[in-house]
């Protein structure tokens, strides 16, 4: 996976489509296309600007994952991550599975 896939995956995460997330980074949409295919390289004003909207540039860049501080999550999260700890691996897997869908239909309702 390169650094056009895992921007790709990123816009996605957020909710954003091509034309939304370029507009976001001062793109066009074209040089967006561009960027997820890997046929051109994001510059450093443009990561700067997508960083603002919460993607993790260390990731992009390097397929690594920013650690992220239980401090960022709010409470409820911090409650259902401490809940999903306690359960079976089997429950785990149905709890993602309801999450995903949750969000799925969470984005179709926000378009």
């Amino acid at each position: 996976m390169g650094i056009g896939d895992r921007l790709k995956e990123e816009r996605e995460r957020l909710g954003f489509s091509q034309t939304e997330f370029a507009a976001v980074a001062g793109a066009s949409k074209n040089s967006q296309y561009n960027y997820e295919k890997g046929e051109r390289s994001p510059d450093a004003v443009y990561l700067a600007a997508v960083a603002g909207k919460g993607v993790d540039i260390l990731y992009v860049v390097t397929g690594e994952r920013k650690p992220r501080s239980t401090d960022s999550i709010g409470a409820d999260a911090s409650e259902l991550l401490a809940a999903y700890q306690h359960v079976t691996e089997e429950d785990r897997q149905v709890l993602l599975r309801m999450a995903l869908a949750f969000a799925v239909v969470g984005r179709a309702a926000a378009e």
